[in-house]
């Protein structure tokens, strides 16, 4: 699994929604300002996470964003299938997108690494929560840097 800057700004936005109160509207431009995200851009991440479940929008005068439920009932996992998809390294291993593969009786591979490789990311990813993440924002952190140090495919 690798982060791309869409995970990133959706980490972002999912963050400062989750410092607001319960059922505040926040207009996107106010999310764009807050994230350093362009709006054009953030406005087509939290489409995705509208069309996922996890983000609210009210459109028209008053309109913007809010989460679904309570940051600490927003997991990261749920996220991160929002906006990449599968979670699972490959589709032989996927719980959601589960493609069979004519060696998966006898793949060592499969076996020893990859269902290993899912069940910890899904783990991991299932204990983190956008609370986690308004936490972080509240303490100063910022995302942003992540950007610097995302892996790019050689």
């Amino acid at each position: 699994m690798r982060l791309s800057s869409t995970d990133v700004y959706a980490f972002q936005a999912l963050a400062f929604l989750g410092t607001r109160p319960p059922f505040a509207i926040t207009r996107s431009e106010a999310i764009s300002h807050a994230t350093g995200v362009a709006r054009p851009y953030l406005v087509r991440v939290l489409a995705t996470l509208v069309a996922s479940g996890l983000v609210e929008s009210k459109k028209g005068a008053g309109g913007g964003y809010m989460l679904a439920r309570p940051a600490d009932q927003i997991n990261l996992r749920d996220v991160m299938r929002a906006i990449d998809g599968p979670i699972a390294p490959l589709s032989c291993v996927s719980l959601k997108w589960h493609e069979p593969c004519p060696e998966e009786g006898r793949c060592h591979a499969r076996s020893s690494v990859y269902l290993r490789l899912r069940d910890v990311m899904l783990e991991a990813l299932s204990h983190a929560t956008v609370a986690d993440l308004a936490r972080d924002l509240e303490a100063g952190v910022d995302y942003r840097h992540c950007l610097d140090h995302l892996l790019s495919p050689n």
